[in-house]
């Protein structure tokens, strides 16, 4: 009866600390590139700084 209970209390919590985990796939994070290189959105990639 005992393993039971706690089995089903188990499986009554996992939903519930799977959403506490959130989603996360909407979040981005700001590029950082070196000193004279900006970021390129096409390529994902640090690009050098070109001045004309």
């Amino acid at each position: 009866m005992m393993k039971t209970s706690l089995a089903a209390l188990a499986l009554a919590l996992l939903p519930g600390l799977a959403l506490a985990q959130g989603c996360n796939h909407a979040k981005t994070t700001a590029m950082s590139c070196a000193d004279g290189m900006i970021p390129d959105a096409e390529t994902g990639t640090c690009v050098p700084v070109t001045t004309s």
